[in-house]
């Protein structure tokens, strides 16, 4: 199979991760493929092929004869595709996009006015979703690219390498795909992510990232007799809410700028919910929105009286870029490896996180890679084919003994 034909067969699986769960992995369904792959592997040759009970799965390509003394290299991907969009019956299909506005179906439509990275594709054949699903390219692709490199590698025997170790995830977009790895398993002393954007991107620096939930407990009155009485947990929710930055959530900003950003609300006069998460690249601004959100609970229970607002923070993940630099050579290497496969390299900071930022605080240095894919997690994702061809390339070279 090529990198594509793989990828229309993993996404072919629906394996949307459920952050609402208490199982490991989330979903049971994310195991279907993570057997499936553990099978390929094993067709494939690799050795110490492993399915664990908890979802992931874990190979090793054996070194090359004469390159068994280089550090064992990794490359990781994740299974799981996120719960912005249905992962069920995709109907995946691969088009030449000849410019302007592309029709996807269900009234959707890709437009270069919106997503102007379309430009760029112009004579290519994209592969595209039917406008009911997400494609699954975050990050089926990364799996494609990896299992289509290792492939590659087993298929050419005169391509010197070192030892590559390959792991798959479980739990990825829901930020608990370490929850359970195991570094020893893996056995890796550097990795790279395959699970990032568009073409070219390698990624050393994310965000610091933390999840919040604000309870708000009202006090429920007839409305006929509700003066002086009732307090609508609803409007008392929605007034912390309105007290957030307006111009700091993802629709305003970018690059490194950080965002509060309210994904979730339910509630009734008696009791609301919200969920939101906090995102900063810079330790300092970081810590500093979460105090502005213990602040303004703090000022919201002397508004409305103690208990009235309980906040509940936790910090997901950290920006790996300290655990980097000492290793800048992962990012050199990386650049030289898309070079010599055709592709201008460019280093961007990711706004999000990834499994990577939290191994390498595990102990294994780990940035990110391009995956070639562009408009993540809703209907009008896309992948060019030429993308995942050349992210096929850069692996190899980037698995390749100097």
């Amino acid at each position: 199979m090529d990198v594509v034909e793989r990828f229309l067969r993993y996404v072919s699986f629906d394996t949307q991760s459920d952050e609402t769960s208490s199982t490991v992995p989330s979903t049971e369904k994310q195991k279907l493929l993570g057997q499936a792959l553990a099978d390929e592997l094993t067709e494939l040759g690799l050795s110490d092929v492993h399915f664990d009970e908890c979802g992931y799965v874990y190979a090793v390509l054996p070194a090359a004869k004469g390159f068994e003394d280089l550090p064992t290299l990794g490359f990781l991907a994740h299974m799981d595709t996120s719960s912005g969009a249905s992962g069920a019956d995709i109907k995946p299909r691969i088009v030449r996009y000849t410019g302007g506005k592309l029709p996807l179906g269900n009234g959707k439509t890709l437009d270069p006015a919106v997503f102007p990275s379309l430009d760029r594709y112009v004579g290519q054949e994209l592969i595209v979703t039917d406008g009911s699903t997400l494609l699954g390219a975050d990050d089926k692709a990364g799996v494609a690219e990896i299992m289509t490199a290792v492939a590659e590698l087993i298929a050419h025997p005169e391509i010197p390498h070192g030892r590559i170790a390959v792991g798959f995830t479980p739990d990825e977009e829901i930020g608990a795909g370490m929850d359970h790895f195991s570094v020893e398993q893996f056995g890796a002393k550097f990795a790279y992510t395959v699970d990032g954007g568009e073409l070219g991107e390698i990624e050393y620096e994310n965000f610091n990232a933390a999840g919040a939930t604000l309870r708000v407990h009202g006090v429920n009155i007839h409305p006929g007799s509700a003066k002086n009485k009732m307090k609508n947990a609803v409007l008392m929710a929605n007034e912390w809410i309105s007290r957030l930055p307006a111009a700091e959530t993802p629709a305003h900003t970018e690059g490194y700028e950080g965002f509060y950003h309210v994904s979730h609300m339910t509630g009734d006069e008696t009791e609301a919910t919200v969920s939101l998460i906090v995102r900063d690249h810079d330790m300092s601004r970081f810590l500093a929105r979460k105090s502005f959100l213990e602040d303004l609970t703090a000022f919201e229970n002397r508004v409305w009286g103690e208990g009235c607002f309980e906040l509940y923070l936790r910090d997901s993940y950290y920006n790996m870029k300290e655990q980097i630099l000492p290793h800048f050579e992962l990012i050199e290497n990386a650049k030289a490896a898309m070079k010599q496969a055709g592709v201008e390299p460019v280093c961007v900071p990711i706004r999000g996180g990834t499994d990577g930022a939290r191994l390498s605080f595990m102990g294994v240095p780990c940035p990110n890679l391009s995956t070639g894919g562009s408009n993540f997690h809703g209907v009008h994702e896309y992948i060019p084919v030429p993308s995942m061809q050349k992210m096929v390339e850069v692996l190899i070279e980037l698995m390749r003994a100097e």
